[in-house]
């Protein structure tokens, strides 16, 4: 390393990883080693809670049946409601058609706090269900919506 610069020198310490700086440890002092597993494996908690989202959506069947009437909804009143879709294509009549997409994933879980101090691990047992929620909806020549299918799912 005394060919390199000081820049490079920086960049190649600011490199290291965990593992390299552990197996420099190991040479030094295994009980430093040891000192570190336990630091590392108590700062990561047995056990994580799921992120959730707490954002409402107006994609559902209620909201698609009391906000689209064929032949007087525009393209402009959907995207007020629903936002601008997933996909957009064009049938066989060439019209437009958008197609609205939403998965929704539920996490329950009886968690099991086994914290193992030296890996860092932890148990829970659980189900998840998703949820599938698809929204198309053609729109004639005038960019009114001329019909509208959807289709939702449980697995």
């Amino acid at each position: 390393m005394g060919s390199l610069g000081r820049s490079s020198r920086l960049c190649w310490y600011s490199c290291l990883t965990l593992g390299s700086i552990i197996g420099i440890i190991i040479l030094k002092d295994m009980t430093k080693l040891f000192v570190i597993i336990i630091v590392v494996s108590l700062s990561f908690p047995g056990c994580a809670a799921p992120v959730v989202s707490t954002q409402k959506s107006n994609l559902t069947s209620g909201m698609a049946k009391t906000t689209i009437i064929e032949g007087k909804t525009s393209q402009n009143d959907i995207l007020e409601v629903f936002g601008a879709p997933n996909i957009i294509t064009r049938n066989k009549s060439g019209n437009e058609v958008w197609t609205y997409d939403k998965v929704s994933v539920e996490r329950s879980s009886s968690e099991k706090h086994g914290t193992i101090i030296i890996a860092g691990m932890g148990a829970s047992r659980g189900s998840t269900s998703s949820r599938t929620f698809t929204l198309m909806i053609e729109f004639d020549q005038q960019d009114l919506v001329e019909s509208y299918t959807y289709r939702s799912s449980v697995f």
